[in-house]
């Protein structure tokens, strides 16, 4: 390898490295007021694009992400605190919007479903494995005749 092709590859990893998560906040969104927009960032990051359900809306560039976004400015600019915006996406949107819903009735699903899923995944394998048995012997119930005649089978036959 040559060394412009080194440093090329290099020049790539280190954009890679040094690239951080791009934020999928368009300008048209973004508020006048540094205090405000820092607030919006702040409670975005806390909320959970429905479509993408991993990125927080700030991170995700789907439509949805894009409404909830706009929805939490104009919350903000209306005066609401930070938890009355909050409430007020959760109302609409449900706690599932949240990152990190909080431990309630109405979230248990969300915080336990997978635990119970791979429990009772692991309970249904320990069941079908048990069910089986001991492994049949491959001579059982044959009479010496049977036997006789299979082992000429066998023998006979090439071998696939």
């Amino acid at each position: 390898m040559n060394d412009a092709m080194k440093r090329g590859i290099c020049a790539i990893v280190a954009a890679f490295a040094l690239a951080g998560q791009a934020s999928a906040v368009l300008p048209s969104e973004q508020l006048a007021d540094p205090r405000l927009e820092a607030r919006a960032r702040a409670i975005g990051a806390q909320l959970r694009c429905l479509v993408c359900q991993n990125q927080s809306i700030d991170d995700s560039d789907a439509q949805l992400a894009g409404d909830i976004r706009v929805i939490l400015r104009e919350r903000i600019v209306a005066g609401d605190t930070d938890q009355q915006a909050i409430d007020f996406v959760v109302q609409r949107y449900g706690h599932f919007v949240l990152l990190r819903p909080p431990l309630e009735g109405q979230t248990l699903l969300l915080w336990f479903g997978p635990a119970l899923v791979l429990i009772g995944g692991a309970i249904w394998v320990a069941r079908m494995v048990t069910r089986r048995g001991p492994p049949v012997e491959s001579d059982a119930g044959l009479t010496d005749e049977e036997q006789v005649l299979l082992a000429r089978r066998l023998d006979t036959e090439p071998a696939s």
